[in-house]
């Protein structure tokens, strides 16, 4: 999946949801994600997924088949790359790794303020 599509998957999820308060931060983690995963598993081909798991929270995930985890390393400011994991940190509420038989998936919360649609 191309990070473009990743983008529109979420935010066509989050507007049926009424969340679409969280769609920068969202897009921007999941282009992270994606991005990430097809970098460092050196696949194309990455699955997406956008669930709720509660009323204002909202999981972005991307599976691939790499078991290698992600690093979260402390980019230096000369560094043209390194800073995606401090992004979705920065980002999301909360974030990890689920290992699978097949791989792995890598996983961040959002929440939508109340009163935010």
């Amino acid at each position: 999946m191309s990070v473009a599509r990743a983008r529109r998957l979420v935010s066509t999820s989050l507007r049926v949801w009424s969340l679409d308060a969280a769609d920068a931060a969202a897009c921007l983690v999941i282009s992270e994600l994606v991005t990430n995963a097809v970098r460092h598993a050196r696949l194309a081909a990455v699955i997406v997924r956008v669930s709720r798991v509660g009323p204002r929270r909202v999981r972005v995930a991307v599976v691939d088949l790499s078991r290698t985890p992600p690093t979260l390393i402390d980019a230096d400011v000369d560094d043209e790359s390194g800073r995606g994991l401090a992004t979705v940190a920065a980002v999301s509420t909360a974030w990890g790794v689920d290992t699978l038989p097949w791989g792995k998936r890598v996983w961040a919360d959002l929440d939508v303020p109340e009163g935010a649609s």
